[in-house]
């Protein structure tokens, strides 16, 4: 998809950075390397940021890594909220590797509980309720001073992973639009990733609200429908083992999925707005050929509608590279990148 763009910008993407369409479209497809840093501590979902997993990503031949990060674990809990300069580091080095292997690279915030007001996990620090908001609006003055240098076309900000809870819409709408202005002060031509409430989901798109005059937004949702098929047996998920060896794809299975994307589909049209579907994948406790059932679907729906795609994730349990034999689940991987 990536190369598509070239007939929209002629030679270079930089010659079209003021158009948001075609910088969706150089996102191309995409995967992320998640449950890494945006886990309570690097390595306590198992999996430490290595460059391996960049390399692979190129190797596969994926345009862009997602890169969720959990920047309120490693931030002051009083101001100036400042970020862990080691933690930063660790940041870079995704970034640095991501340039280094020709890929582009969303940096995200993901997994600040106390935002959503959920639960923290288990030795993760509460803050002052008071300071939730402000907080979050100076974690983005930071990370977008930080890296206020870096290429437009290359590293995109995606502003929250998945609001929901204490973020409604209304409240969502309101708190994205500050931490937007704070990311345009530092660097205003970037491309900034924001998804609706209610989890990212499309059908909660029609209470999104954007700032109308900055058109350098790229709009998303998460796609997991069937929810009983992608969350089978995962331990977080209530319920899910009685999921187990529920298969796909019907045509009822397919109809939930086509369902979304055509949601996803008008509301852009409508709103004149470029769409990135920045999760979807299945839990490995579903069974093998239905996950490589499903991942081929999806990605051939969400590319029919002109959609750029991120793959959750690379190499955890919805993962697609197994990092201890160092080897693909080649027929998923086939699913998602073989033409």
């Amino acid at each position: 998809m990536a190369a598509a763009v070239l007939s929209i910008c002629g030679l270079s993407l930089a010659a079209c950075a003021d158009a948001p369409a075609a910088q969706t479209h150089a996102l191309g497809r995409g995967v992320n390397i998640g449950n890494i840093l945006d886990a309570p501590y690097e390595g306590a979902w198992g999996l430490r940021l290595e460059a391996e997993l960049f390399a692979r990503a190129r190797e596969a031949g994926f345009d862009t890594v997602r890169l969720p990060v959990r920047w309120s674990s490693h931030a002051e809990a009083t101001s100036p909220y400042r970020i862990d300069e080691a933690f930063f580091r660790r940041v870079d080095f995704g970034i640095a590797e991501a340039l280094r292997h020709g890929l582009n690279i969303v940096v995200d915030m993901h997994h600040y509980k106390q935002l959503d007001g959920d639960p923290p996990d288990p030795g993760e620090a509460m803050v002052d309720e008071a300071v939730v908001d402000e907080r979050f609006v100076a974690m983005w003055a930071q990370i977008a001073e930080r890296y206020r240098a870096m290429s437009v076309d290359k590293v995109f900000f995606e502003l929250y992973n998945e609001p929901h809870g204490r973020l409604a819409a209304g409240k969502w709408n309101a708190l994205l639009r500050k931490a937007l202005a704070t990311v345009r002060a530092a660097t205003p031509g970037r491309f900034v990733v924001i998804g609706p409430a209610d989890h990212n989901r499309a059908a909660a798109l029609s209470g999104l609200s954007l700032p109308e005059d900055d058109r350098r937004i790229i709009v998303t949702v998460h796609l997991y429908e069937p929810y009983n098929f992608t969350h089978q047996g995962a331990p977080w998920i209530a319920g899910s083992s009685d999921w187990l060896h529920t298969r796909c794809c019907s045509n009822e299975q397919r109809g939930d999925v086509v369902r979304v994307l055509e949601l996803a589909q008008q509301w852009a049209r409508r709103h004149d707005r470029p769409m990135w579907v920045g999760e979807f994948g299945s839990y490995e406790a579903a069974e093998y050929d239905s996950r490589v059932e499903h991942a081929r679907l999806v990605r051939q729906e969400i590319e029919a509608r002109g959609f750029s795609w991120a793959y959750w994730d690379l190499a955890t349990n919805f993962g697609i590279f197994d990092f201890q034999r160092h080897a693909w689940h080649s027929a998923i991987k086939n699913a998602l990148l073989a033409d």
